[in-house]
C-alpha cells in the first residue's frame, strides 16, 4: 500500500475537498465514524498529542480515516494540543485526552498514537486489546529499516483497554521534552504484570503486516532529565498519573475531521 506524503493521494488538494470527501464516507463531526452497514465489535478513541505540525496533522487525517473506516471500526479522533510556553508533555496530553473524550461517549479501548506514524498494512488493526494485554501496534518501523522493535519499546501506537490504563495509572506527567515517558510506562505495565502484546505475536512470518512509516520532522531536543526520571519512576507509580493530572481545557472543538482539545499545562 502507499503512503500518502499529500492530501492529493485522495484527490484532493486541501483540507476542505478533503472534509467534503470524507464526509460522503459517513464521517461525522467530530472525527466521529460509525459502519453502515454492520455493527462494530470496537468502539475506539483515537488520541494524538499535538503542537505546531499542520501538514503533519492534515496527511494524518487524510490517511488514517480511510484506513480505519476499512476495517469497519467504530472510532472517534482525539487531537489534543498544548499551547506554547512550556515544553511539550506527550505523556500529559495523552493522559488529558483519556479523560476528555469518556466525557463524549462510552469507549471501549484507547489507541495512542504518534501524529508522525501511519500504518501501511490494512491487516494491521486497530481494535481493542483484551483486558491485561496492552497492544504495541508497532512492530516495524522504516526509521529502524524495518527491524523488529525490541521487546522493551512501548512507544509510537499502542493501545489499552480503559481497565488496564486506569491499572497503571496512565502516563506520567512529569516528562517535559523529548523521550522517556514510553519507557516510563512500560515500566507501569511490568510493575502492575501487564503482558505486552504484538501485532502476529507467534507468527514471524506476518509481522510484515505491522510495519509503520514516519513522517519527516526535524528532531527534538532531548528531555536532560528523563534517565532520572525513568529510574525514580517505580516510587511514583501510584502518585504521577492520572490521579495527579492537572490542567485547564481552553476550548474543545468538534470539527469535521477531529475534536479538538486545546489546552494549557504548567511546568511545575
Amino acid at each position: 500500500m502507499d503512503i500518502p506524503q499529500s492530501t492529493k493521494s485522495l484527490g484532493v488538494t486541501n483540507e476542505h475537498d478533503i472534509e467534503l470527501r470524507l464526509k460522503e464516507n459517513g464521517l461525522e463531526i467530530g472525527g466521529s465514524y460509525k459502519p453502515k452497514y454492520c455493527r462494530s465489535r470496537n468502539k475506539v478513541a483515537i488520541v494524538i498529542p499535538y503542537r505546531n505540525r499542520k501538514v503533519h496533522l492534515i496527511i494524518f487525517l487524510s490517511y488514517i480515516h480511510l484506513f480505519l473506516q476499512r476495517q469497519q471500526l467504530e472510532y472517534s479522533i482525539f487531537v489534543v494540543e498544548q499551547t506554547d510556553g512550556s515544553p511539550f508533555n506527550r505523556g500529559m496530553l495523552m493522559n488529558i485526552g483519556f479523560e476528555e473524550a469518556q466525557l463524549q461517549s462510552n469507549f471501549k479501548c484507547f489507541i495512542f498514537h504518534d501524529i508522525d506514524m501511519l500504518p501501511e498494512n490494512d491487516a494491521n488493526l486497530y481494535g481493542c486489546p483484551e483486558d491485561g494485554k496492552p497492544r504495541q501496534m508497532a512492530f516495524t518501523i522504516d526509521i529502524f529499516e524495518y527491524k523488529s522493535t525490541p521487546d522493551g519499546y512501548f512507544g509510537g501506537v499502542t493501545a489499552f483497554s480503559i481497565k488496564d490504563f486506569r491499572k497503571v495509572n496512565g502516563f506520567s506527567n512529569l516528562f517535559w521534552g523529548w523521550g522517556g515517558e514510553d519507557d516510563d510506562l512500560f515500566q507501569r505495565l511490568s510493575f502492575h504484570n501487564l503482558t505486552v502484546t504484538r501485532p502476529f505475536d507467534g507468527l514471524p512470518n506476518l509481522t510484515s503486516f505491522a510495519r509503520y512509516r514516519t513522517l519527516y520532522h526535524t528532531e527534538e531536543k532531548p528531555n536532560p532529565e528523563r534517565w532520572r526520571l525513568i529510574q525514580e519512576g517505580k516510587w511514583r507509580f501510584q502518585t504521577d498519573g492520572l490521579i495527579s493530572l492537572q490542567y485547564r481545557r481552553l476550548f474543545i472543538k468538534f470539527k469535521p475531521l477531529y475534536t479538538h482539545i486545546y489546552v494549557d499545562i504548567k511546568k511545575y
